[in-house]
């Protein structure tokens, strides 16, 4: 912890007193320290200044890089508003408030065209994508508003529980059991198959309180998320649109090499966390081993410090970028350590590790 009070990043320093400390180990003075350093730091001041007045980024909900060749100048909403929270910014901050209003519409089940966002050209002739669409719309948002502590708030609830239960129906049909089939030249999804979204497991690993209502579905999806992820590759058809599976997996996703290594760094620590929120760490050998080996990587301090670490690690998949890097200087080699050692240390905190606190 001191290492990280030293080194780190003001949204690592602030993360590590607001959500590793136990509480009452740092003062007031210092808490007002840390926020108004926090406020300052290049991230979040250029996050929130990248907002658009309507509380969008980019013009699209689920982008996960720019794409300027379809007008999409920056990444999407749903990631930008979740990059805010976990760098740790207040949700005092107007952005939050902004981005809000956005997300709870798409959870009315408002109709306007406009709340398809980048799906709103191809839904226009295409019913069955845009039913698809505002699905996934909706878990994306459920899971922002959970991300950024929402978890009682009954539209946020009835979501959540809406979403949960669509999995829940799906792990416990066939098409779980074969969820790829066969359409002429291509491997499909099943169209009888909905399995769970990324954002449906990070719902429900963010809302404790629907955790201990959906006990069963929760072992279900523990067995199901700890099978290896089939290594097929598929696409999925509605109607004569043709899309990748970007956010949905058909087992466990984590992937190493023989070392032990995450080949995706940033998505497995991120994957880990939402495991150990559920409580499903151990249903997932290959998480465990990713975690073995990172722990294995740290020296006496507890201070990830591998062997010839010349960059940040960074995802092949994007999925987890909005959480992975927090600290903006790429240069300095010590700094290039801060985001996995925190990660280390709040999935030990979260899984309810002995911490000693150094």
């Amino acid at each position: 912890m001191s290492w990280l009070r030293e080194h780190a990043c003001a949204a690592i320093r602030w993360r590590t007193v607001h959500d590793v400390l136990p509480p009452g180990s740092v003062s007031h003075a210092d808490l007002d320290l840390l926020r108004a350093e926090l406020l300052q730091y290049g991230p979040v001041v250029q996050t929130i200044k990248k907002q658009k007045s309507d509380g969008t980024w980019g013009g699209n909900m689920l982008g996960l890089v720019a794409a300027k060749a379809q007008g999409i100048k920056d990444v999407g909403t749903v990631s930008r508003y979740r990059h805010l929270v976990e760098l740790g910014a207040p949700r005092s901050e107007r952005a939050f408030q902004l981005t809000d209003r956005v997300l709870y519409r798409v959870l009315s089940r408002d109709d306007d065209p406009k709340l398809l966002f980048e799906y709103q050209k191809p839904a226009k002739a295409n019913p069955g994508l845009a039913v698809w669409a505002r699905e996934l719309l909706r878990e994306a948002a459920t899971a922002a508003l959970a991300h950024a502590g929402l978890v009682d708030d009954p539209r946020v609830r009835g979501a959540a529980h809406k979403i949960l239960t669509n999995v829940s129906h799906f792990l416990r049909s066939d098409a779980a059991q074969k969820p790829i089939v066969r359409k002429g030249s291509r491997n499909i999804l099943n169209p009888d198959a909905h399995p769970p979204s990324l954002f449906a497991i990070a719902t429900l690993a963010y809302m404790s309180n629907v955790q201990r209502e959906r006990a069963g579905l929760l072992e279900r999806m523990g067995a199901y998320l700890g099978r290896s992820e089939t290594k097929r590759s598929y696409t999925i058809i509605i109607g004569r649109k043709v899309l990748q599976p970007t956010f949905h997996f058909l087992g466990d996703p984590l992937q190493t090499d023989s070392a032990g290594n995450a080949k995706d760094l940033p998505f497995a620590l991120h994957w880990i966390e939402l495991l150990v929120r559920l409580g499903m760490l151990d249903e997932s050998p290959v998480a465990k081993r990713i975690l073995a080996r990172l722990i294995k990587d740290c020296d006496g301090q507890g201070v990830w410090s591998p062997k010839n670490l010349r960059s940040v690690p960074k995802g092949k998949s994007r999925l987890a970028d909005f959480a992975f890097p927090l600290e903006s200087d790429n240069r300095n080699p010590e700094k290039r350590k801060a985001d996995v050692t925190f990660r280390l240390a709040l999935i030990a905190k979260l899984a309810g590790w002995e911490l000693d606190f150094v």
